[in-house]
């Protein structure tokens, strides 16, 4: 019988845990729970969110946020964050863009989103030369790191709607981190194509003609919606740009600090059960690579990828 404050066991996901990166370099990825995953070429490094503080549900409940900035002075160090040209939040919410100003703070790079996440980046000092704001389908490139970013939509059941409109100056409430825009973000490199998907939604038809080797596909909420919700998500995401691989993101309990193992979410937020029970056979189905990230270790995204059917 399930216990209602239980969660789920990893030990049925262990068969699809990434693989650590191989010594010869390539592109590389480190994540970092939640959606933040930092990529590197050896020459240029970008991030997403950056989400590195994660305050307990008792203190986002009832108590006031701030971004602790050891945290992330630590998290530079043990990644060896040299330089980082960009900070990209996936949407405003504190489990994206809470850390995300330091980051920029802390190594000159720039902090890219929506206004809300400028506001977010202003209220904590980032001056307005490191503050990039982008449209629906706007291109940025760092070396050889091509973003475009596609409005998309947070997944059900939004929390904290609405859009972040003058400067956020922590601490605060949870609920002032408030959603902005939801993006997909496709990298396009030599290497290969990502598409950072963080939200467990979809526009229908918004990713039409936009392909990826690699999702990193955001799964959070999954196992609290209908079978038929996820079939949609799927191939409005993962069919539809032609991905051979899937990395998991957004799966872990982001109230627990990132000195300890991820685990996932309790049953009450969350069902990563219900939602690997759904989502392998369509991998399968569709020959789709499923794998899980492993914190702060080195991966190779885009090795390996079987040729396309």
């Amino acid at each position: 019988m399930r216990m209602p404050f239980g969660r789920p066991s990893l030990r049925p996901c262990l068969p699809y845990r990434q693989p650590v990166a191989p010594e010869h370099g390539g592109l590389v990825a480190h994540f970092l729970g939640t959606s933040s995953v930092l990529l590197s070429d050896g020459e240029t490094s970008v991030l997403s969110d950056g989400f590195v503080t994660r305050p307990g549900l008792l203190r986002v409940a009832m108590g006031k946020l701030a971004p602790d900035r050891s945290l992330v002075r630590s998290a530079i160090a043990r990644l060896r964050v040299e330089e980082l040209a960009a900070v990209v939040c996936a949407h405003s919410h504190y489990d994206h863009a809470l850390d995300a100003p330091v980051w920029a703070l802390e190594t000159g790079a720039e902090l890219v989103g929506s206004p809300s996440t400028a506001n977010i980046g202003r209220g904590l000092g980032v001056p307005e030369s490191s503050l990039r704001v982008v449209a629906d389908g706007a291109t940025v490139s760092y070396g050889r790191f091509d973003l475009t970013f596609l409005d998309s939509v947070h997944s059900p059941g939004d929390h904290y709607p609405g859009t972040v409109d003058e400067p956020l100056v922590p601490p605060a409430r949870a609920g002032a981190w408030k959603t902005g825009t939801a993006y997909s973000v496709l990298i396009a490199h030599p290497a290969g194509r990502i598409l950072l998907h963080a939200s467990a939604n979809f526009r229908p038809g918004a990713l039409q003609g936009h392909l990826a080797d690699v999702v990193y596909l955001g799964v959070g909420s999954l196992g609290r919606q209908r079978p038929g919700f996820l079939d949609a998500y799927w191939d409005e995401v993962v069919v539809t740009t032609g991905a051979r691989r899937v990395v998991l993101v957004h799966w872990d309990d982001f109230f627990v600090g990132l000195h300890r193992p991820l685990r996932p979410m309790p049953y009450f937020l969350d069902n990563l059960d219900a939602t690997m029970s759904r989502l392998l056979p369509l991998a399968r189905r569709d020959g789709v690579d499923v794998v899980m990230p492993v914190a702060w270790q080195a991966s190779a995204p885009l090795a390996d990828l079987a040729d396309p059917a």
